[in-house]
């Protein structure tokens, strides 16, 4: 018997040390969890290229309030060709050219917000030089030119973005706070399955060594006619039971921890354990301020306002397009001479003014019935937006009242969980003594497994709750200030 204890210490022991060669065991904290979650997991690596999509996206319209300074050059142009020539009677004939070109232009350009139009100005230089057989030179300037283009009746596109772009990023910002909340929420849900899971396969592990410990006092028990055969049988019926139990739980228990450990970006030879978190933040939160906090923070509240300036801005398109006017102005001073410094000598006007305009005369309603379709369409969105800030309130007076009822059924959970693991080790110590049947002992093995389990899920629903509201609201209800991020150096 010594020999067989001995060898089985050996192995164990030789089975301990491939195990730490082989796996790093981790122990992990549920807010150790949630903090690695959020840099390392592929959720929140989404999360923060959809904020630099956003952020970028708003740059470029933040670029398009600002002056646009522009080169136009071609350095050079070299032409040797025949093209076709009209002499006076009206007859073609086609004539030898051989020419050097150079021209460029430099502009500043800024965009009107208030009108929609755009003012430039501009300064250009062309170079011509004849190479034929008489070769020359000749220069044209434009030393300063003003340039305005200004549609008239058409839709403000600079404007409407002017409204539009900033609630954008606005929304982009609360949905990223809000999906790193999401991604403490992954967590949770990843850490609690493990937890359940390991407590699953402790239980199991102790209803294994109770079945075989049970079974052999059992047998002792038949063997001097204390206790029936069919007793017997069940106590041996039990372990069997609870070897297959321990074996589905070794399964269950190595499939919750590569889930949690794939997101959370540990390597294969990391284990994790998780701890209870027994120290719950006792935080009350009342429907109103909750509902306030959301509407102010949350990107629900932001959606809303930017879907209904996109379906304004899409009415106002239809109507501008039913006709067009664009004018064309341009003022400044041009010279030309055969050398460079002539050309900016004797200078003249050079004026242009253009009014076009595209206004149809018969359409068979095809505008008009745009603009019907463009009307109806932010109809369809105020309904919807209607729709869904009732369904959002809703949903939130629920999740607040659950999230109020769950630290009493957490309490409760807790108890009872004390309660019977009380009860079972008095009932087997009971049982040992011959004072009550395996029918009261297995009922208080069930109940003491459901409450532990109860009490682990009664856990998880809290923290799911707690998280919830956390990401709708954005608000850390335990320090009592709004959840915020630096955005500049985030996204850099």
């Amino acid at each position: 018997m010594i020999k067989k204890i001995l060898i089985g210490c050996l192995l164990s022991a030789a089975a301990i040390g491939a195990f730490a060669e082989d796996t790093n065991l981790l122990s992990l904290t549920l807010p150790e969890v949630m903090a690695r979650a959020r840099k390392n997991s592929v959720d929140a690596e989404v999360a923060l290229n959809q904020l630099k999509s956003a952020y970028w996206g708003y740059r470029s319209y933040r670029a398009e309030l600002l002056p646009e300074v522009s080169l136009n050059a071609t350095l050079p142009s070299y032409r040797k060709q025949y093209s076709a020539y009209m002499e006076s009677d009206g007859s073609y004939s086609f004539v030898r050219n051989n020419y050097l070109q150079l021209d460029g232009e430099l502009s500043v350009t800024q965009n009107i917000w208030l009108t929609g139009g755009k003012v430039s100005v501009n300064t250009s230089l062309d170079f011509y030089r004849q190479l034929a057989s008489n070769p020359y030179n000749r220069f044209m300037t434009i030393p300063v030119a003003f340039t305005l283009t200004q549609p008239i009746f058409g839709v403000n596109n600079l404007k409407w973005d002017r409204k539009i772009e900033p609630v954008r990023y606005e929304e982009a910002k609360a949905q990223f706070l809000s999906a790193t909340e999401d991604v403490a929420r992954t967590a949770i849900s990843y850490y609690f399955s493990l937890l359940m899971a390991q407590e699953n396969h402790q239980i199991a592990v102790q209803n294994l060594e109770n079945a075989e410990r049970l079974y052999e006092v059992a047998k002792v028990k038949r063997e001097m006619g204390q206790i029936s055969q069919n007793d017997l049988l069940q106590m041996e019926l039990n372990l069997l039971n609870a070897k297959t139990d321990l074996t589905d739980c070794e399964s269950n228990l190595k499939s919750n921890m590569f889930n949690l450990r794939s997101f959370l970006d540990y390597g294969e030879n990391v284990n994790i354990q998780p701890e209870i978190p027994l120290d719950v933040p006792e935080v009350e939160i009342n429907y109103a301020d909750a509902l306030e906090k959301a509407l102010a923070n949350n990107q629900f509240a932001k959606n809303m306002v930017r879907r209904q300036l996109e379906a304004d801005y899409e009415v106002a398109k239809a109507k501008g397009a039913q006709r067009e006017i664009n004018l064309f102005a341009q003022i400044g001073y041009t010279g030309t001479d055969k050398n460079f410094a002539g050309g900016y000598q004797n200078l003249k006007d050079n004026q242009v003014v253009e009014i076009g305009f595209q206004i149809p005369l018969v359409d068979w309603g095809r505008r008009k019935g745009l603009v019907k379709v463009a009307e109806s369409n932010r109809k369809l969105v105020e309904s919807q937006v209607r729709q869904e800030n009732m369904n959002f309130n809703q949903n939130l007076f629920i999740l607040v009242e659950r999230y109020g009822n769950q630290l009493r059924q957490l309490e409760t959970a807790r108890r009872a969980d004390e309660i019977a693991q009380k009860r079972y080790a008095t009932n087997v110590e009971t049982f040992l003594i011959g004072k009550i049947s395996t029918l009261d002992l297995n009922d208080s093995r069930v109940k003491k497994d459901e409450a532990r389990r109860e009490y682990v899920n009664e856990l998880y629903l809290f923290w799911n709750y707690y998280y919830q509201i956390r990401s709708l609201t954005l608000w850390d209800y335990q320090n009592n200030t709004g959840i915020e991020a630096d955005f500049d150096a985030i996204v850099r």
